[in-house]
């Protein structure tokens, strides 16, 4: 892909009160801006949206932008300008600005690793610098993309993820429901409304999916995955994995490899 290097921008600022950015007639390019910590504004059209940490800020080519740090706050935030060509139209909005507030604190600091590659990259320029900023530019777009199209509440994001970290050990459903600040009745009312499953039938649906993985792909016996996925007994992983495929593991692995 032959693109000049300055078709792309990024850098990571923490700004005082005084910094504001006025371009009337917008840029031929997109930009995405992440807010870390303290306030900034985007004004549109007289209207002022305050950006706080875990706020996304995605403002379309030819957009008007008027933007700064709220008087009597600092404002850290990463940013990217990026063309349109670099990534797929179906991830990019139809409107002139989009803003998306992440809560769940694993998916901030997802986002802030892909910026922080994009940073890092975008400096090196070592092989295939360009291509490995298109990868983490098109991480942050997808998730905007998913949370754009399907709103969960933040703190059962949060459940899920620590179930898929921790697949492999014991679920204290009370120490989740701490974690997120809620009862463990109320997280599991909430968890089963959300998902359609309660919480140990979508640890066990993730460590199932994992199996039966390894069991089509590698040659690991049926019982060494089943303690590879987080199972401590072999009947159990028996049961769950008839329970979501229909059949034993050790058939699954016979009619697949």
């Amino acid at each position: 892909m032959n693109i000049e290097a300055n078709t792309f921008l990024a850098g990571h600022f923490n700004e005082s009160d005084s910094y504001v950015t006025i371009r009337p007639e917008g840029r031929r390019d997109w930009l995405l801006c992440f807010t870390l910590d303290g306030e900034g504004y985007f004004k549109q059209n007289g209207t002022e949206r305050r950006c706080r940490a875990g706020d996304l800020t995605l403002l379309a080519p030819g957009t008007p932008q008027h933007y700064g740090t709220r008087k009597g706050h600092h404002w850290q935030f990463v940013w990217a300008h990026f063309p349109s060509i670099l990534a797929e139209t179906n991830l990019l909005p139809k409107e002139e600005q989009l803003f998306l507030t992440v809560e769940s604190e694993s998916l901030r600091e997802r986002i802030y690793q892909a910026f922080a590659r994009i940073l890092q990259d975008s400096r090196e320029r070592g092989e295939y610098w360009f291509e490995l900023i298109l990868s983490s530019l098109r991480e942050i777009l997808l998730i905007m993309a998913q949370k754009t199209s399907h709103k969960m509440d933040p703190r059962i994001e949060e459940v899920l993820h620590l179930l898929s970290q921790q697949m492999r050990e014991p679920v204290r459903i009370e120490e989740l429901a701490q974690h997120v600040g809620l009862s463990p009745s109320r997280l599991a009312h909430l968890f089963k409304a959300s998902t359609g499953y309660s919480i140990i039938d979508s640890l066990n649906r993730m460590r199932v999916q994992q199996a039966a993985l390894l069991l089509e792909h590698t040659q690991r016996s049926a019982s060494d995955v089943c303690y590879d996925v987080g199972f401590q007994n072999y009947n159990h992983f028996t049961n769950q994995f008839r329970k979501w495929h229909g059949t034993n593991p050790s058939t699954f692995m016979k009619e697949r490899r």
